[in-house]
């Protein structure tokens, strides 16, 4: 790890970097048995998906309260986020939607093993309950048109969309806009040069 990248995990406590230790060891153990992650990037999880997942939280207003993360999977971004914040800021709550069954187990595993208080849905996003968060998160989940469509009923009307995306994010936002108006601001990954983050306000339908 070099660069701004690094500088991520520098910023966490002690008492995050070992919890995420923690999540990386069942991370790796889980992984032979259920497809949690590509197994080509495990050797690599820090930089690709910690470090990765680390940086959405830039993104995150001041003050926000409830954050929901969709297609959580192996938990990235929603799991690292959960661990990250200030665990005695009780009144901040975030939520996992995973309906896979395997893979909610596996975040349960994290959240009781790290003793991070987090909220895990196992059923589908389209399913849940509207949640009305303040931040709503989502990393390789669906092209953006469909993703606005699942992350609209979980989002506040002022509340923030932040969402991974790769090299076809230009092509994705011009078809979005044919059925969505938004405010985006979009910022390059510091752990993929072909990636970026998206900054999503003022979510309206056309």
């Amino acid at each position: 790890m070099a660069g701004k990248a690094a500088e991520l995990l520098a910023d966490v406590s002690r008492e995050t970097e070992a919890r995420l230790q923690t999540y990386y060891k069942l991370l790796r153990r889980w992984n032979q048995k259920i497809n949690l992650v590509a197994p080509s990037t495990i050797e690599d999880a820090w930089q690709r998906h910690f470090l990765d997942s680390l940086q959405i939280l830039d993104g995150a207003p001041e003050g926000w309260q409830t954050w929901v993360d969709l297609g959580s999977g192996g938990g990235f971004p929603g799991m690292v986020v959960a661990i990250s914040v200030d665990q005695g800021q009780m009144e901040r709550r975030v939520t996992l939607i995973e309906s896979d069954q395997r893979k909610a187990t596996f975040l349960r595993t994290v959240a009781r093993e790290t003793q991070t208080p987090v909220s895990i849905l196992s059923e589908r996003i389209e399913a849940a309950d509207p949640l009305a968060a303040d931040v709503v998160s989502a990393r390789a989940l669906a092209p953006l048109g469909k993703l606005l469509s699942l992350a609209e009923p979980h989002c506040h009307p002022e509340g923030t969309l932040l969402f991974h995306k790769g090299e076809k994010v230009q092509s994705e936002l011009s078809e979005a806009r044919k059925s969505w108006q938004f405010k985006v601001t979009e910022s390059p990954s510091l752990t993929d040069p072909t990636a970026s983050i998206l900054k999503i306000r003022e979510l309206r339908r056309v």
